[in-house]
């Protein structure tokens, strides 16, 4: 049986995100084990470079610090993470809260948008999240400028929200919602992904924006650039079988072009809380189903020369610029579960990284 800390030790070992966090867990049975077995399998794949494993102590004084705090630290596969969340391929293998762990449990839609938002776009996302959170919706967001800080807002006046936050759970961005972040605290929760004490970098936001997704029935955007974080999320969304919302608004307005192609793309036209709760209906009360990538519990272990060739597929089939996997499944012309084991191998590695969304690309090689 594993304990929290030696879970905690394999989520934050070198080479291991959330997919292979969970790979390893269902080729080794337990996170000690899996430790034990991660410098064989980085060398299997040309790993050259030491890897590194927080030791023990490492991992107990990152609870105790998250204890100081007041936060909870959840873990994926407890009774108590967040069911909906962790029906995603790419779900965190914990999450740190601040405030009231259940309500992420609870039914959510997520409001984001623009941070260089108009006054109405404000106003509106405000609206919609005062009158979802009064039907007894917990609104979820990433607690930015603009939209997100609306949005919470709006829902803090009639009922509770959740902020997704892209750095530690001790650190605060953007500075100017420092109070909002502690309200929210208060009255609803703060989730991080990222251990204490990590500022926020442009890395993390595509890893918030997920969370955000995940945690929700579906999300409503609200004023969003055609190259813009919310679309992110947006397809994420979709990714995670939720439904997707979009305001339309002017194409004069390049904060609204986003919303626009959204429509355009299927996305349900947003006018107000009711279309939303209309299209959700009996969805807010059970989560949707969503079945895991083909492969992803199977973990065979293959003979040498096998492995090898199987990695050298793969790696001859990625580039920098990231593709699906079940793209390189198909291209690979090798069983699923021969490609998942070779990622695995190859992301402990340092050889691949693997994307929000499940999406691979190749990396420099260790030392390069």
């Amino acid at each position: 049986m594993s304990t929290r800390a030696d879970r905690l030790r394999l989520a934050r070992a070198d080479g291991v995100g959330p997919i292979t966090y969970r790979r390893l867990l269902a080729r080794f049975g337990t996170a000690e084990a899996a430790i034990d077995g991660l410098p064989a399998l980085a060398r299997s794949a040309g790993r050259t470079t030491p890897l590194v494993i927080p030791p023990r102590a490492t991992a107990e004084r990152e609870m105790e610090a998250l204890a100081k705090l007041g936060a909870h630290l959840l873990f994926l596969g407890d009774p108590d993470y967040p069911a909906l969340l962790a029906e995603t391929a790419d779900a965190p293998p914990t999450l740190s809260v601040m405030g009231d762990p259940t309500l992420l449990t609870r039914r959510a839609v997520a409001i984001v948008g623009s941070r260089n938002a108009s006054a109405n776009g404000r106003r509106l996302a405000e609206i919609i999240g005062a009158d979802l959170a009064a039907a007894g919706v917990v609104v979820v967001s990433g607690l930015a400028r603009g939209i997100d800080a609306a949005a919470h807002h709006g829902a803090l006046t009639t009922g509770t929200t959740i902020a997704c936050i892209a750095g530690g759970i001790d650190t605060v961005y953007p500075p100017e919602n420092a109070a909002l972040q502690a309200r929210i605290a208060e009255a609803g929760a703060v989730v991080a992904e990222m251990p204490p004490g990590t500022i926020a970098q442009a890395r993390h936001f595509p890893r918030r924006n997920r969370v955000i997704a995940g945690l929700s029935l579906g999300v409503v955007v609200v004023e969003a650039a055609l190259k813009s974080g919310s679309l992110i999320t947006a397809r994420l969304a979709l990714e995670a079988d939720r439904e997707v919302f979009a305001v339309p608004g002017s194409p004069l307005d390049e904060r609204c072009r986003g919303c626009n192609s959204l429509i355009r793309n299927g996305a349900r036209l947003t006018e107000s809380a009711d279309d939303v709760l209309f299209v959700l209906g009996e969805g807010l009360s059970h989560s949707p189903l969503f079945d895991p990538p083909s492969g992803f519990s199977e973990t065979p272990e293959l003979p040498p020369a096998e492995r090898e060739a199987a990695h050298r597929r793969v790696l001859d089939l990625l580039g920098p610029t990231p593709s699906a996997v079940d793209d390189l499944i198909r291209r690979c012309q090798l069983p699923a579960a021969v490609v998942m084991s070779a990622l695995l191998d190859l992301e402990i590695a340092g050889r691949v990284d693997t994307s929000p969304g499940g999406r691979v690309a190749l990396i420099a090689e260790p030392g390069g």
